[in-house]
């Protein structure tokens, strides 16, 4: 049996983070196993689609994308997952096309956006003593 091509890539959002499989296949992205149309809520399901109409629908027709996403809140998990696809098109361009085909898919996906392909470096700050979060003091009180 010949060797598929596949390549394994991760988007990172907080601590969400989505690991995508990109292969040779006939267009299917499925995430946790159900199709990418199925995503809730309704209303960041065209986020998770940004990567797909940016390139453009062509592009993914011949790649089959799985992703499997764990950790953090309903939105990270989502911008983590269109991290992963931008990032997994781009991989597989770069390992079984062309590197020209490379350089203008990240160029695209750059221009749109750059969190698709960068990771955002933003944590939560830790709470300190004297205080009830990370920067509020406690009330001063003279009497």
């Amino acid at each position: 049996m010949a060797p598929v091509n596949t390549v394994q890539v991760f988007g990172k959002k907080k601590t969400a983070t989505a690991v995508a499989t990109a292969r040779q296949g006939r267009g299917l992205i499925k995430v946790n196993g159900q199709p990418i149309e199925n995503i809730q809520p309704e209303v960041l399901r065209l986020k998770v689609f940004e990567p797909v109409l940016i390139v453009g629908q062509d592009k993914f027709s011949s790649l089959d994308i799985r992703i499997r996403v764990k950790g953090g809140g309903i939105t990270a998990q989502i911008y983590a997952i269109r991290a992963a696809i931008a990032k997994s098109i781009v991989a597989y361009h770069a390992k079984y096309v062309d590197e020209e085909s490379k350089n203008n898919l990240r160029k695209t996906l750059m221009e749109y956006d750059r969190t698709l392909l960068v990771s955002d470096p933003r944590r939560c700050e830790p709470k300190k003593y004297g205080g009830r979060s990370a920067r509020a003091r406690f009330q001063k009180s003279y009497r």
